[in-house]
């Protein structure tokens, strides 16, 4: 008989046994900047979550900091959406005006920005509507001027999360004409219609107006339409592609790292982060096993880069 104890009998075994760690560069940590001054709003459904204006990001940016996190995922919410959600490419939006901040305060945070039309939008939909109908061919112009001029603010990377088909395509084709050659994209590729979005639309107020984006978004039902779904998105030229959201998913992770020999990042995203959270609070579970174990997990299945709204807990507790 083999005995597999022999190797758990103490802590000192056990750490030299470990096949996977967690490391404070793993992790990506969303911010919600928000127009106007001296705000710091909490987000009711996400405890510890705050939408900051840019006089106040450094609350936040300094924690980060100190933490050593990988880098940053930010969202902006502008004052003023309309249909074409024209301050998503404003050299004066919100979002712009805090990659300028943060470049020149704190150069050495990495800003992923997302490129979506959704917090933009008066109709709240991740791209053009026509009636209610959602416009595929008619988004990527914009999406590809919301990416360029990010890129010309200082972003760092663009991570597409609209899930209109073709827009890897078009906004590695737009950053190259606009000279950002050297700028990766982060795709969210396989990003399901998911009922564990709803904090997160409470945070970047991006409830659609109207409908849903299941015309748009992947069925959770489907595994291998989310493995093209992937490949298409490294065909058209991701550097890194993404699966969202992250605990019910991880079969979809793991196939895709047996898939594909390119970088995976996954979405822990709001709701998972809201459970826990609740659950905690009520004395239900263990907040920090119950996060390392999910945070492992994501790494386990073969996540490199993990987006989550528990990354700077996650970093005291490592």
């Amino acid at each position: 008989m083999y005995r597999f104890r022999r190797l758990r009998r103490d802590v000192r075994i056990r750490s030299m046994m470990q096949e996977t760690r967690l490391h404070p560069k793993d992790f990506i940590y969303p911010v919600f900047v928000i127009e106007g001054e001296n705000i710091k709003n909490p987000v009711a459904s996400m405890p510890g979550i705050y939408q900051y204006s840019i006089d106040r990001l450094e609350e936040i940016l300094e924690q980060i900091k100190e933490a050593g996190i990988g880098g940053i995922m930010l969202f902006g919410i502008p004052r003023h959406k309309d249909p074409q959600g024209s301050q998503a490419y404003a050299a004066d939006g919100i979002t712009q005006r805090a990659v300028r901040y943060i470049k020149e305060n704190y150069p050495e945070i990495y800003i992923v920005v997302d490129i979506c039309l959704c917090e933009y939008t008066s109709h709240g939909h991740c791209g053009m509507v026509h009636g209610e109908e959602i416009l595929n061919d008619e988004t990527l112009p914009y999406l590809v001027k919301m990416a360029v001029s990010l890129a010309e603010a200082g972003a760092d990377m663009a991570a597409p999360s609209d899930m209109m088909d073709g827009r890897v395509a078009a906004i590695r084709e737009g950053l190259d004409q606009a000279g950002f050659t050297q700028m990766p994209i982060m795709a969210y590729s396989a990003k399901f219609a998911s009922a564990y979005y709803g904090p997160f639309r409470d945070a970047a107020h991006s409830a659609p107006g109207f409908g849903d984006r299941k015309s748009y978004q992947m069925d959770f039902a489907n595994g291998q339409e989310a493995i093209r779904e992937i490949g298409a998105d490294i065909e058209e030229g991701a550097d890194i592609v993404m699966v969202k959201p992250a605990l019910a998913y991880l079969d979809v992770l793991k196939q895709a790292a047996l898939t594909f020999k390119v970088p995976l990042a996954v979405y822990n995203v709001s709701g998972e982060y809201a459970m826990v959270k609740a659950a905690a609070a009520n004395g239900w579970i263990d907040e920090k096993r119950i996060v390392m174990e999910n945070l492992t997990a994501m790494k386990r299945a073969g996540a490199q880069i993990i987006i989550t709204y528990h990354a700077l807990d996650a970093v005291k507790w490592l």
